[in-house]
């Protein structure tokens, strides 16, 4: 009876890992521009978001944005713990997390600059500011999406003093 469990055991354990191996179109899924979870989708999100600005479709923009701005926060947030947990161990794997973790944190600057400019153009410029103060600290006044952020709370009179120290 052990003889014969251990037989079938052997048959069958290759067909289902045959049965579980997966083709090269479903490799790397989540690195896909279309329903992937990476910076590139962040970008397509952005992309679609003008898109629909273009349009004027507000309601689709805001929708893509607001997705961009979410996806950007896990991504950085996930970046940063794969960081973590390698240092030490491997230094190129969190030298490739805290690049990625950058370019999201650009990405997810981006993101809610555009949310504020749909804000301010549907006239509702305090929903724009916690943006605005948040795309100046993440990315800095020396960075240009800080400055673009910063003037634009000079602009809506949140701030007052022009920042000239990039210029």
């Amino acid at each position: 009876m052990t003889a014969f469990a251990l037989t079938a055991s052997l048959i069958i354990s290759p067909l289902t890992s045959i049965a579980q191996t997966s083709s090269s179109a479903n490799y790397k899924v989540l690195a896909s521009e279309q329903g992937g979870f990476n910076l590139s989708a962040v970008e397509g999100l952005l992309r679609k978001g003008d898109s629909a600005i273009s349009n004027d479709d507000l309601v689709k923009a805001r929708e893509h944005f607001d997705k961009a701005a979410e996806v950007s926060k896990l991504l950085f947030s996930y970046y940063r713990d794969l960081s973590g947990a390698f240092r030490g161990l491997d230094a190129r794997i969190p030298r490739e997390m805290d690049a990625k973790g950058r370019k999201s944190l650009v990405l997810l600057a981006k993101a809610n600059l555009r949310l504020a400019a749909l804000f301010r153009r549907q006239g509702d410029p305090e929903v724009a500011v916690p943006l605005l103060v948040e795309v100046v600290r993440l990315t800095t006044p020396a960075k240009p999406e800080g400055q673009a952020a910063y003037q634009s709370l000079v602009e809506l009179g949140f701030a007052n003093t022009p920042f000239l120290g990039s210029k």
